[in-house]
């Protein structure tokens, strides 16, 4: 058992830092299967707990799009989305991300994964690639998108939409016609309605129909408090771009 109490939160608590094994000992690093997909985990180091159970089943949804499709995977991270996707058959998946240490695991989930032949991963900041990619008159059958909170405060938010708006008007220009889109929102202080919205000026803008296709959460081992509002944090939509 791994202790990680070292959230910057606790510093605003008056809580102490501190991280470590409270029973047992061993390897910092663990290997744990995900449905089809196998990937390593650094419990020490890692954001959070290391891995981003809530978007499990919202992982596994986006994969059963992915049969045959070319995938652009942005801000992927350690590639879970991608992996799951090259797994489920994508001809291709294009991962995007700004942490070159985090795209170092995305590699080895590749070749653990062995998809490494149909997986490539680039260093570079999302909406400045993105652009590129517009430009280069590149598309996709898939495109994935994970952004980290982009509100960390209620006074954030309307940057935060902005924000939304922006990544998702990109995502669904370089969405092939028909094609999917998958975007997500972590931010609690976004509402369902605010992120939607976003979504619809980003569709109106790229000058593109969007279908809703599924409308998701957090995991279900993520439950939802009604007492407190910030435990329904994670948006997640699957559409269809027309």
């Amino acid at each position: 058992m791994y202790l990680r109490n070292d959230a910057k939160s606790r510093i605003l608590e008056g809580l102490p830092m501190e991280r470590g094994f409270l029973r047992g000992g061993g390897a910092t690093t663990i290997n744990i299967q995900e449905g089809p997909a196998r990937f390593l985990v650094d419990i020490e180091r890692g954001q959070k707990t290391g891995w981003f159970c809530d978007q499990r089943e919202n992982r596994l949804a986006a994969a059963k799009l992915a049969a045959g499709a070319e995938v652009l995977e942005v801000f992927a991270h350690t590639g879970a989305f991608g992996v799951h996707a090259a797994l489920a058959g994508a001809k291709s998946v294009e991962g995007l991300d700004v942490s070159e240490d985090a795209l170092a695991l995305a590699h080895r989930h590749a070749r653990l994964n062995r998809v490494d032949d149909r997986c490539v991963y680039r260093p570079a900041d999302a909406f400045e690639e993105m652009r590129r990619l517009e430009r280069a008159g590149r598309q996709y059958d898939l495109v994935l998108l994970d952004p980290p909170a982009f509100a960390r405060s209620r006074q954030a938010v309307t940057r935060a939409l902005a924000g939304y708006k922006d990544v998702n008007l990109h995502g669904m220009r370089l969405t092939t016609p028909e094609g999917f889109l998958v975007t997500s929102s972590c931010s609690h202080h976004v509402t369902e309605q605010e992120f939607w919205a976003s979504i619809c000026l980003a569709a109106r803008d790229a000058k593109r129909e969007v279908r809703l296709i599924e409308q998701r959460g957090q995991a279900s081992d993520h439950p939802i408090l009604a007492t407190m509002p910030e435990t329904r944090y994670l948006k997640c939509f699957i559409l269809q771009v027309l």
